[in-house]
């Protein structure tokens, strides 16, 4: 007889009189397994540990409880049993990428048939054990029980059985009114060990006989060493190493983060400053205004803008380069050992990790190894993984040198300001036709920006990054839309941040239509439900608006403006002196209107209020979403307030929290986060509560002091 592959029915078992049919596999002895594993996300031992693994990285946005329930749920587990356990770079999960906030809504449906084909499996198992109907056999907390004698069996007692069952394809999912751990606010499950302080985070990892070094990066983009002198460097006690990292680097290593960096301190470099030397911010702006002279590439068009007449409006809008700044510099640990490397990474993406760093330093992918550790934060700068090749290429060079052993790269947090990838600086040109009641009959938003996917070497077509249509949603009903996206260049590296060209195209549109409220005399609530849509009896209208990948519904859009409305209580008059102001926008799937109250410092605004209403499908943990909406918001703001990067003579100008200032715990609102109640698939929530935050806050600036701000930072 030929071997037997595990997911081939090779026997069809009859237990007689009971009209139970069911396939199963009869093991070879060599690959006989006590231990339950249906599928690369779940394993159940015989000693009943159910282990779940998490495929996306924690950043701080909770995937670690989030993704585990969605599959316990379908698998009918006992929620105290779960034991997480983190993915490194695998090809068993897909593409492993954390960010675009897709984790969840990316991983909802095959987290879901992951744990209902363990279910499913488990349930037959015991059906055979009892040798009586499937039907008569019930999962229910971690066990099956045999609904008409109350026998039951744990999931550990089963999974030898399971193991040699057939995996089924097609199975049945539960409905939303039936979930008992999805929708609930269980606890995170990385809380308790954040909170003593025994969480291994990327630059808390220790191994043994492990080196530290401190790179020193050319100061000007694009500069490359020429030469170096590192006779004070190798002076520095414990200093062990130092030579050259690529075209732009020199590395210190040493036996301690002090030593490295004080090695470095004295490392005497000569630099070529590069092609880029007399760039400044003047410069970057300047060629986006030229650019604007160009021919656009539409992201969306209905109707025809050029033939609508009336009462025109326009204005243009304008941000900076910005910096993810997240609490954790980059840092990377590797072991190269000659044939292969092993890597210790708080990376989003283990997988470009993994392949970036094989082709660096010649090997095959399958010889490199990553470990995924916790991250203070990403934002998108995570994404990037110039911190594991520079580990790697270190670590390789000290194995040639014959120093050898793990080596941990740490970044300053200068060098994660100055040496960084930073959101694109962009133009907004935006202009407005209104007919004789003041409401808009014609829309455009012309977007002028460098391509971050451009500049990486992966143009989308016409210079269009795949994402930059439906992060440029206009969802608005109007009859004449026109968006436009305008490529320009730059040599300032760029990368994705978090909620990418929506927080750019959410503060010009949504502060743009706040002035053609102001000009039309009307509130800017009323403007916004006017444009999208009701019917005449009352009745929400549910237009719908297509973009590339992506069907935006008006009347999704209008409930979170309207719940938000209600809970800011916008139709209440405010205390003396406090003002407010709104915006809504729509990206990565999710709809959130925000409403924020201020008051006034002379020209300083001070937010006491946030009131943010969500509607992103189904709710998998209202605890995490409450806090992603928070953590966004406060981001949002942040940036808002004083977030810019400058170049001068080619140099990153702002180095730390001084001079990059994020938000102070005084400065922080009350935030008052609400869901839209949905049984729809979940959606994004990590970036969606950012681009309403600026606009909203512009809004209330101007209902404070009729000062229209266009550029941004606020405080500049």
């Amino acid at each position: 007889m030929s071997p037997l592959s595990r997911r081939e029915f090779v026997i069809t078992g009859i237990a007689a009189g009971t009209g139970l049919v069911i396939g199963f596999y009869l093991p070879h002895r060599e690959e006989s397994s006590h231990e339950f594993s249906p599928n690369a996300y779940l394993r159940v031992s015989p000693e009943n540990k159910i282990t779940i693994v998490c495929a996306r990285s924690e950043m701080g946005q909770g995937v670690r409880t989030a993704l585990p329930m969605i599959l316990a749920e379908e698998l009918e587990a006992n929620w105290n049993q779960i034991e997480i356990e983190q993915a490194g770079a695998s090809t068993l999960y897909g593409d492993q990428t954390t960010g675009g906030s897709a984790s969840v809504r990316t991983t909802w449906d095959p987290m879901r048939k992951a744990g209902a084909q363990a279910r499913e499996m488990l349930i037959s198992a015991a059906a055979l054990a009892w040798a009586v109907p499937r039907s008569s056999c019930a999962a229910q907390n971690g066990t099956i029980v045999h609904t008409a004698t109350q026998r039951r069996l744990t999931y550990g007692e089963l999974a030898a059985q399971a193991a040699t069952l057939p995996i089924p394809t097609d199975v049945p999912l539960k409905q939303s009114k039936d979930y008992k751990i999805v929708g609930q606010r269980l606890p995170r499950v990385d809380t308790p060990s954040k909170v003593k302080g025994s969480a291994t985070f990327g630059i808390d990892f220790v191994t043994e006989k492990m080196s530290y070094a401190a790179l020193l990066r050319s100061p000007t983009i694009a500069g490359k060493v020429i030469g170096f002198d590192d006779r004070d460097s190798k002076k520095i006690s414990g200093v062990k190493y130092v030579g050259p990292i690529g075209p732009s680097a020199v590395a210190v290593v040493a036996d301690s983060v002090w030593s490295a960096m004080e090695g470095r301190r004295v490392l005497n470099i000569n630099w070529d400053e590069g092609p880029n030397k007399n760039l400044n911010s003047a410069a970057v702006m300047e060629s986006l205004k030229q650019g604007a002279a160009k021919k656009g590439a539409s992201l969306y068009s209905v109707g025809d803008v050029s033939k609508v007449r009336g009462s025109r409006i326009s204005a243009e809008y304008q941000l900076p380069f910005m910096a993810h700044a997240p609490m954790e510099p980059g840092n990377c640990t590797a072991n190269y050992s000659g044939n292969q490397c092993e890597l210790w990474a708080p990376t989003q993406v283990p997988q470009d990790c993994r392949d970036s760093v094989a082709q660096a330093i010649g090997l095959d992918p399958d010889r490199v190894k990553v470990n995924v550790t916790l991250m203070g934060g990403g934002f998108g700068r995570r994404l990037e993984h110039d911190y594991a090749v520079e580990a790697a290429q270190v670590s390789k060079a000290i194995y040639d040198a014959k120093v050898g052993g793990p080596v941990k790269v740490i970044w300053t947090r200068e060098d994660d300001m100055r040496c960084s990838t930073y959101r694109p600086a962009s133009l907004h040109q935006l202009s407005a036709v209104l007919d004789g009641a003041g409401w808009p009959v014609a829309f455009t938003h012309r977007l002028i920006a460098p391509s971050i996917s451009g500049q990486k070497g992966q143009p989308g077509p016409n210079g269009i990054d795949p994402d930059l249509p439906d992060e440029a949603a206009f969802v608005y009903g109007l009859p004449n839309v026109s968006l436009e996206y305008v490529l320009t260049e730059t040599p300032v590296p760029l990368g994705w941040m978090r909620s990418v060209y929506a927080l750019q195209t959410g503060f010009a549109s949504e502060s743009f239509v706040d002035e053609l409220a102001a000009a039309a005399g009307k509130d800017p609530l009323a403007y916004r439900l006017h444009m999208l849509g009701q019917d005449k009896d009352g009745k929400d209208k549910d237009q719908d608006i297509q973009y590339f990948t992506t069907t935006w519904k008006t009347a999704r859009m209008r409930g979170v403006l309207r719940l938000a409305a209600e809970k800011a209580g916008w139709k209440n008059p405010l205390p003396p002196g406090r003002n407010r102001g709104l915006a809504c926008f729509a990206c990565f799937s999710s709809y959130v209107a925000e409403v924020v109250e201020i008051s006034m410092d002379d020209q300083t605004p001070r937010v006491h209020r946030v009131v943010a209403a969500v509607d992103c499908g189904q709710i998998v943990n209202p605890g995490i979403l409450e806090q992603q909406v928070q953590g966004a918001i406060v981001y949002a703001l942040s940036n808002a307030l004083r977030a810019q990067i400058t170049i001068d003579k080619g140099r990153v100008v702002q180095g730390n929290f001084d001079d990059y200032a994020p938000l102070r715990m005084n400065e922080t609102p009350a935030v008052e986060v609400y869901a839209v109640s949905s049984r729809e698939a979940p959606t994004g929530i990590g970036e969606p509560p950012v681009p309403p935050l600026a606009p909203a806050l512009c809004n209330a600036i101007y209902a404070a002091r009729k000062k229209r701000i266009r550029a941004l930072p606020i405080l500049s």
